[in-house]
């Protein structure tokens, strides 16, 4: 590491609230952030950071459990999920060390992107390849169902513009496997125009709040997976040496490219965005696809892209080369959820990476002011306070869930 590190004592809980506040690393395994033991980092002793000694170190911090039940009593989540003979979406409510579902509606596939619209309603994008867009309003229970065109597939994301009257989804053309953004109406979900977002597989997009670098805010940026898929599935990936995966910013009034942006390594997709507004900069998943299974493993799954440039994180363990999904920290910098690792892996706001939470199943990420939530096999991880929340009963969480 280039960073300094102080002399830690024997005491697990003095490292834990050392990593706490940044200068960590992680085994190879990725089960869980490492820290080095009397500060030597040369002979490979490292100490690993589990979520008991996260807890133990925020309650050092201030965070005791009884703090954390009351700030997290009015956190509700809308999410998707599947059981064993549906999908639905819904709102969950976590409440201290409890969560459960308050209501939720059944879909037709999975859902994947989910979005809170101003009024209270929920806008939900069918996973890819998909067929329906719906938006839902949980305080009533109405519906607004929207069916894509035969020779096109939606992607799984969706963006409002800053005002409200546009709504923007990423597809596919299923003639040409070539990415399409489309521009909608807010009311109708009609589609009123169409461009190119040079790339394949289009994923997720966000709108840029402000300007960075030379793109203006307002600019759109796509997220071209760029694996080449089979038309009639949409996830049968072939000829994976010809992966072009790019981040591009398009211009909001016409589509024209503003940007291109592209890894040097061909084989990490380009899935998820994120916008920290501490560092003013963007986060993104990666996933990896090399044909070496020792390459994938080893793979980052975070980069960052700053106006100018795309650059892939430093000094990150390995992770099984798989990031799920990605938030920005309350204070600034990342956390990136690899559930093939069983892991949260936290990156600075320069790209490097900070420490490993171990977390079984993690995916869904939000924050808010002062916290963040992950989802996981055995319930919802609030942090900082350390707490896992629980339910009685089990729900197999999909990709993303965002906060009401």
């Amino acid at each position: 590491m280039n960073t300094p590190l102080r002399r830690f004592a024997a005491s697990p809980l003095r490292r834990a609230t050392s990593a706490l506040r940044g200068g960590s690393a992680s085994r190879a395994d990725g089960a869980g952030p490492l820290l080095p033991l009397d500060g030597d980092t040369s002979r490979g002793a490292y100490f690993s950071l589990s979520r008991r000694n996260w807890l133990m170190a925020a309650a050092m911090a201030g965070f005791s459990p009884a703090f954390a039940a009351i700030r997290a009593r009015s956190t509700r989540l809308i999410s998707a999920w599947q059981t064993a003979d549906e999908h639905r979406i819904g709102v969950l409510a976590v409440d201290g060390a409890r969560w459960s579902v308050q209501q939720s509606l059944a879909v037709p596939t999975r859902a994947h992107g989910l979005m809170v619209e101003a009024g209270g309603s929920v806008l939900a994008t069918a996973r890819r390849p998909g067929d329906w867009l719906l938006r839902w309003h949980p305080a009533n229970g109405q519906t607004q169902w929207h069916w894509i065109e035969d020779d096109r597939r939606f992607n799984g994301h969706a963006v409002a513009s800053p005002v409200g009257d546009v709504l923007w989804t990423t597809e596919t053309d299923l003639d040409t496997a070539q990415g399409r953004l489309a521009m909608r109406d807010m009311k109708t979900l009609e589609k009123r125009d169409e461009w190119a977002t040079h790339g394949m597989d289009p994923h997720e997009l966000i709108v840029l709040p402000q300007r960075v670098g030379d793109m203006p805010a307002g600019s759109l940026l796509v997220a071209n997976g760029g694996i080449p898929t089979l038309p009639e599935t949409g996830r049968s990936k072939r000829q994976l040496d010809r992966m072009d995966a790019s981040l591009v910013a398009l211009d909001p009034r016409d589509g024209a490219r503003l940007g291109q942006w592209r890894l040097d390594d061909p084989y990490l997709s380009i899935r998820h965005l994120a916008w920290d507004p501490v560092s003013r900069a963007v986060g993104i998943a990666l996933q990896a696809e090399h044909p070496d299974a020792e390459a994938k493993r080893q793979a980052p799954v975070f980069a960052l892209w700053n106006g100018q440039r795309l650059q892939a994180a430093q000094a990150q363990p390995a992770v099984q080369g798989y990031g799920g999904d990605i938030c920005a920290l309350p204070d600034g910098g990342f956390v990136v959820s690899c559930p093939r690792a069983d892991a949260l892996a936290l990156f600075r706001p320069d790209a490097r990476w900070s420490q490993n939470v171990t977390h079984r199943e993690a995916y869904a990420l939000a924050a808010g002011p002062g916290h963040w939530w992950a989802s996981g096999a055995e319930g919802v991880w609030c942090a900082p306070e350390g707490i896992e929340a629980r339910s009685s009963g089990r729900l197999q969480i999909d990709n993303h869930w965002n906060l009401i």
